[in-house]
């Protein structure tokens, strides 16, 4: 009869410590690969959707303790060099390291997604792991 009472009581205090695994999994942050970084490039006059493309690159890139964003107006002279090394003549995207020279062009992905903010950020998120 004893034994009966502390199944119940033994699977609550499981489920307890399970949960707050999980939850401390999901609320840190993810530590980005060192140099792992995100351009955008854009000229100097910029559209909805460039906008909104910044705008959800950095909400994605929050949980990522580390990485940086870096914006570069290509209309400005002294961005002809990056600009050039991209091949970037507009709005364009890149997951890139600088110590590897490894780049990934997410120009693409971003403007076929970023009207849908949980799609851009999920995919988004996915290619930089992969990365």
């Amino acid at each position: 009869m004893k034994t009966l009472n502390f199944i119940p009581l033994l699977s609550m205090v499981l489920f307890a410590l399970l949960t707050n695994v999980v939850n401390a999994q999901t609320k840190s942050s993810v530590v980005a690969k060192p140099g792992v970084e995100i351009i955008q490039f854009h000229s100097e006059h910029r559209c909805v959707t460039c906008l909104k493309i910044e705008e959800l690159t950095k909400e994605a890139i929050k949980s990522y303790e580390g990485m940086a964003f870096k914006l570069v107006n290509i209309d400005d002279v002294k961005n002809a060099k990056i600009a050039e090394k991209f091949e970037a003549a507009g709005t364009a995207v890149f997951i890139y390291n600088p110590k590897t020279g490894k780049k990934k062009d997410m120009t693409d992905f971003a403007f076929m997604n970023s009207g849908d903010k949980t799609k851009f950020i999920a995919g988004l998120k996915r290619e930089i792991s992969a990365f």
